[in-house]
């Protein structure tokens, strides 16, 4: 089953074509790259993803489900969560809190009422959402933080964290962009690994915007390249690796060998 579908989507902003009549799929449960130069559309086909920009052409749909005209918010509702490339954590608040709130946001149904007069629903939903962040925060291993704040942390808890108050949110499909950004290579590693053990324990689909190219290699099953707003490359890590068209754009190499058709798309 295709979780998320893109077909022939392009973003224009006045006289610049960011994004050119883009077609991608991610699998229910797949795990998928998004590679290219700096520049080549890739954070604008995300946040066209998300909602926060509308596509000049196109249609995207999550699920049966279309998408295209949905808000932000209807389609974080459906299950899709995003980290950013910048850190964007709430920096007073400790590493359980971040959590908390990310919980409360995606799953609670508390109201005005409730809080107000305090129903028994109150307490209820304030301990399922504390319980969701109890059990990300274990997965995570990140309990021995659970009161540090969070912009005490190095930069590779943090990360950890981000990817944490995504998960909080109960998400069908990932977004991932840059999430290596100011890690170093033992970091990297780790973090890789982590992302494969999410996808393959709780199927979550994964999107992965990514310069580490050994990361991008190492963990995902199928890669699309975009340069310059168009989708140029399609296929397994062996595939892009192989292919000349893709070394040339996003490596700057030369190679006159003609490029495997399989990967091509």
């Amino acid at each position: 089953m295709t979780r998320l579908a893109l077909d022939n989507v392009t973003v224009r902003f006045g006289g610049l074509l960011a994004v050119d009549a883009a077609s991608l799929e991610v699998p229910d449960g797949g795990f998928v790259g998004l590679i290219g130069p700096n520049g080549a559309g890739k954070t604008t086909m995300f946040n066209a993803i998300c909602g926060f920009i509308t596509p000049t052409h196109g249609n995207l749909s999550f699920g049966d489900k279309a998408i295209t005209k949905l808000n932000p918010s209807r389609r974080a509702a459906l299950g899709i969560g995003r980290t950013f490339q910048k850190l964007e954590l709430f920096s007073r608040m400790s590493v359980f809190d971040n959590l908390l709130v990310a919980a409360e946001a995606r799953s609670s149904k508390l109201d005005l009422a409730s809080d107000l007069l305090h129903l028994p629903r109150r307490t209820k939903e304030e301990r399922r959402c504390a319980e969701i962040a109890r059990t990300v925060m274990r997965e995570l291993d990140l309990e021995w933080a659970a009161d540090r704040r969070s912009s005490d942390l190095p930069v590779g808890t943090a990360r950890i964290l981000e990817l944490g108050r995504a998960l909080c949110t109960e998400p069908k499909l990932l977004l991932l962009d840059e999430p290596s950004s100011g890690l170093d290579s033992s970091e990297t590693r780790a973090f890789g690994q982590l992302l494969q053990r999410i996808n393959g324990e709780r199927g979550i689909g994964i999107l992965l915007v990514e310069h580490d190219m050994d990361l991008v290699m190492e963990v995902c099953k199928q890669i699309y390249v975009l340069d310059f707003g168009r989708l140029i490359a399609h296929g397994s890590p062996s595939e892009i690796a192989a292919d000349p068209v893709v070394r040339n754009a996003y490596l700057g190499e030369e190679d006159d060998a003609p490029a495997s058709p399989a990967s091509r798309g």
